[in-house]
C-alpha cells in the first residue's frame, strides 16, 4: 500500500469523499439528518490530504484542515469496505497526525458519531479522547468530538 500526500483537489481524494458520503448515507442516513453537516465537509479548504493506493487503485483517504493556530481538524477519513480491518485507517490517521505536527499544530480535533463504532475504535486506539463538541457541532447532539495532543 502507498500513502500519497496530495490536496483536496486530487480526483481520487474527491471520489473517496463521494464514497464516504454514500457509506454514511447508507449507515446512518435514516437515523441522522446529514444535510446540516455537508457545509462543514467541503473540500475547497483542504490543502493537505492523503490517498491510499493498492497499486494504481485508490482504496482510501483522509485529510487535515486548519481549525486555528494550534488545532488542526481531521476530515473525510474513509477506507473502502473491502480494505477495512487491515489497519489502513490507523496508519492513515497516524500519517495525518505526523503531517499536522510537521506543520506546527499542537492538537488534532475531529467530529464523528457514536454510531460509527469502527471509526471511534480507531480514534480511541490512537489516543484520541472525547471532548465537548466544538465550533459548528456544539448544537449537534448526534456529534461526538475528540482530540489528541500531537
Amino acid at each position: 500500500m502507498n500513502f500519497v500526500r496530495t490536496d483536496g483537489n486530487n480526483r481520487d481524494f474527491v471520489e473517496n469523499c463521494r464514497l464516504l458520503d454514500a457509506d454514511l448515507d447508507r449507515r446512518v442516513g435514516k437515523i441522522i439528518a446529514r444535510e446540516p453537516y455537508k457545509k462543514y465537509n467541503l473540500l475547497d479548504e483542504i490543502q493537505e490530504a492523503i490517498v491510499v493506493y493498492d497499486g494504481q487503485k485508490a482504496v482510501g483517504g483522509g485529510a487535515i484542515r486548519r481549525y486555528d493556530d494550534e488545532n488542526v481538524e481531521l476530515k473525510r477519513v474513509f477506507i473502502h469496505s473491502e480494505y477495512q480491518g487491515q489497519g489502513l485507517g490507523s496508519r492513515l490517521v497516524s500519517l495525518l497526525m505526523e503531517w499536522a505536527a510537521e506543520l506546527g499544530y499542537k492538537r488534532m480535533i475531529l467530529e464523528t458519531g457514536e454510531r460509527l463504532v469502527e471509526s471511534c475504535a480507531v480514534y480511541k486506539k490512537l489516543g484520541f479522547r472525547v471532548i465537548p463538541n466544538y465550533g459548528p457541532y456544539v448544537q449537534m447532539t448526534q456529534s461526538l468530538c475528540m482530540a489528541k495532543e500531537l
